[in-house]
């Protein structure tokens, strides 16, 4: 606040002096009215005191007091001077008038999103601070932070400063190095905005051109001076497909190779499964069983296995690798599970949560070999009502490796090995989807971006994944898997009739300031979405439906999406909003999540009568979990992103070729612009739209040409040419043509 004031003195000295002077001035003629005065100052005191912190202009002053007489005003003025010389109130720059408040501090963490200004996002609240440069403290983009909050009109977005810096995120920080007279590293994650300045001594044998990765040990600590670091490892040399894969896994934190004790523990293990061991499970290896996964997969950490039961009814069993069998706690392969908690998906590789060993060969549902499992099997009749279940380890013994092309073929054409189990499977699931609907779940189906590549990584195809029958097919017996392990376990009560801990997946409904904000948006293009109760889910899904392959499809998929909470992990069972379920965990996969490994170990020790001896411990990592999902869920968009913008350099390297696109983000420097063919996006900067000068009218959502009065919006279909592209940056920009 103390910026603020300071600025805001010259306006405030100005009121002050003129207060005085048209005191002096009037007091003659206003000698015996001093009742009236005072009544005023009385009134005005009291509007502000109940209304802390908000912002008022002088005309609707006059209207919260009822005002209309002209010379009633002049009195309201001079009692407005009044309180400005007494200090109670204060003359913004726009000559407002607010009460001078105790400012509200709060803590949160620093969201850079340009070099201009930062959001600090305060946790637990839904509340983003703005603040610009010259109020960070020259903290950094992930530093835990105190800021103040300014007083605001009522409805605007909070701005604010930050007032001091608790802790710093640490910041390692992956970037190339320019190395001459001096050296500077000049970092991949665009929200860091300052080159980082190395002492020569510090570069670890890092040549020019390198991409490295960099500590900071000096922060600036005033304008115009870098941050000072050193290198800590050398990535390779800088455009080169490994180092880039590299720089992508350390910009968001995430670990690439094994420490050697963990490949070797994980060798130690052995295949051997002993009779002893079959003994405590129960078999399913003449029971039919079979996968369903990518044509390149190698990790199968799912199996169906489906059989006719006398009463008519089928038995199907959900059988998921037995990870806790091999992967015991408290041991290295167990800490290094829980660090990582989730397996990462580049573009071109796979970096596992566990080591090969395990998640390709021991653990993996290979076709023709016994394997240990821990199973949901229920007994289900052909509407999908489940008559019963059963949850425990098991051993199977899958028959048959599909992949969802093949699975899928034999759906459409009824031909093939299992092709009539396939399809009863399948009608059964589109039974469990339709009940899905109609309590409320939400359909979510993004366009999501696959790659062809050649020998050396680089992209000599794109083209989208189509989600078809096969993979919902297995999608919705893995949700009722999920579902039901939560159920059954939730149901589970404790002494004291609470219910036993457990590792829930969790998702809150929308906030429902987002989804106005996104109601008022989808109306400019003839689509209702509501925003109250069940309708909620109902219209949005009539929306989804409505947009597929139209020119607005993926910019209100995607915003349909951002609109929505983030789902997590939480011991606290408040359930999952987009599938419209009361309970519901992650089971199916522990291959490649680590929640899935704690809920298997939670079912585990209530099978068999135990207690969870460490819930604070639980909680603390569904929260890692979290964390960690979400960085990789980062890092495998970089990556695709990274892929789309050489596939673009590759596709225009000796032709200037003019696309076809559609305008997918509005903002006040440009337009971003999706291109068709390759469902790349770069950015239209408002110098390269060639036929006017454009401004931003932000609540419509468009830009507005001042001569032509053209107007530019979402969805618009426009014709463009790649301008520059920037690997290292992972960005492109365009430039429209006629």
């Amino acid at each position: 606040m103390e910026n603020q004031e300071n600025n805001q003195q010259p306006a405030e000295n100005s009121a002050q002096n003129s207060a005085s002077q048209k005191k002096k001035n009037s007091r003659q003629h206003r000698k015996g009215k001093p009742k009236k005065a005072r009544n005023f100052v009385f009134e005005l005191s009291r509007l502000f005191r109940k209304n802390q912190g908000k912002i008022f202009s002088i005309k609707r002053i006059f209207r919260e007091l009822n005002i209309t007489d002209s010379s009633i005003k002049n009195t309201i003025i001079e009692a407005l001077e009044t309180l400005l010389e007494k200090g109670e109130v204060y003359m913004t720059e726009d000559g407002d008038i607010a009460a001078h408040v105790k400012t509200e501090i709060l803590e949160g963490i620093v969201d850079f999103v340009n070099a201009r200004f930062c959001f600090v996002m305060i946790e637990g609240r839904e509340l983003d601070v703005k603040v610009s440069v010259e109020y960070t403290k020259f903290a950094f983009d992930g530093d835990k932070v105190k800021v103040e909050v300014f007083p605001s009109k009522e409805g605007a977005k909070a701005e604010g400063r930050i007032v001091e810096i608790i802790e710093r995120k640490e910041q390692k920080i992956v970037g190339k190095l320019e190395l001459s007279k001096f050296a500077f590293v000049l970092p991949d994650n665009k929200k860091i905005h300052q080159d980082i300045f190395i002492d020569k001594n510090k570069l670890k044998n890092a040549k020019n051109n390198d991409k490295v990765i960099v500590k900071i040990t000096k922060y600036p600590q005033e304008v115009n001076s870098s941050p000072v670091g050193e290198v800590i490892e050398v990535l390779g040399k800088a455009g080169e497909n490994d180092t880039e894969m590299h720089a992508i896994l350390a910009e968001y934190g995430l670990p690439l190779n094994f420490p050697e004790e963990v490949v070797n523990d994980a060798k130690k293990i052995s295949a051997k499964i002993t009779e002893a061991e079959i003994k405590k499970r129960r078999d399913f290896r003449n029971v039919l069983t079979f996968t369903i996964d990518p044509a390149d997969a190698k990790d199968f950490d799912d199996a169906i296995s489906i059989q006719k039961l006398e009463n008519g009814r089928w038995e199907i069993g959900v059988h998921i690798a037995d990870v806790t069998h091999y992967v015991k706690e408290k041991t290295i392969l167990e800490e290094e599970a829980k660090y990582r908690a989730t397996s990462v998906y580049l573009v071109d590789r796979v970096v596992p949560m566990l080591p090969e060993r395990l998640s390709n060969e021991l653990c993996s549902l290979r076709p023709n070999e016994d394997k240990l499992t821990f199973s949901a099997v229920f007994e289900i009749d052909d509407t999908a009502f489940v008559h019963k279940e059963w949850f425990g380890r098991t051993i199977i013994h899958s028959d048959r490796r599909f992949s969802y092309e093949d699975a899928q073929e034999r759906l459409e054409k009824n031909e093939g090995d299992l092709a009539t189990e396939l399809i009863i499977l399948n009608n059964i699931a589109k039974k469990f989807t339709e009940k899905r609907f109609q309590k409320g779940a939400i359909s979510f189906e993004t366009q999501e971006v696959k790659f062809k590549l050649d020998e050396k990584g680089k992209p000599i195809g794109i083209f989208l994944k189509q989600r078809k029958d096969a993979h919902r097919l297995i999608e919705e017996y893995m949700l009722l898997a999920n579902k039901q392990v939560a159920e059954f376990i939730y149901h589970q009560k404790q002494k004291d009739g609470e219910p036993k801990p457990m590792v829930y997946r969790v998702h809150e409904p929308p906030v429902e300031d987002k989804l106005l904000n996104f109601a008022t948006f989808a109306r400019q293009f003839g689509y209702e979405v509501k925003t109250k109760g069940k309708e909620i889910a109902t219209s949005m899904n009539k929306m989804l439906a409505s947009v597929q392959n139209t020119p607005q499809q993926n910019t209100l998929e995607s915003l349909a999406i951002r609109t929505m909470a983030k789902a997590r992990y939480s011991i606290e069972t408040i359930g999952h909003y987009g599938l419209a379920f009361q309970h519901y965990t992650h089971f199916t996969s522990p291959i490649r999540r680590y929640p899935d490994m704690m809920a298997h170990r939670l079912l585990a020790l209530y099978l068999n009568k135990k207690q969870v001896e460490d819930v604070k411990e639980l909680e603390k990592q569904c929260k890692h979990s979290t964390d960690m999902e979400k960085k990789a869920a980062d890092a495998e968009r970089a990556s695709t992103k990274y892929k789309q913008v050489e596939y673009m350099q590759i596709l225009t390297k000796n032709e200037s070729k003019v696309f076809d696109g559609v305008i997918t983000g509005v903002t006040e420097w440009g337009v971003y612009v999706e291109i068709t063919e390759t469902k790349c996006e770069g950015m239209v900067r408002l110098g390269d739209i060639y036929d006017d000068m454009y401004y931003l009218e932000a609540d419509k959502y468009r830009l507005v040409g001042s001569r032509t009065k053209r107007i530019i919006t979402f969805g618009d279909l426009v014709r463009v040419k790649v301008k520059d592209t920037n690997l290292e940056k992972r960005t492109m920009d365009l430039m429209m043509v006629k």
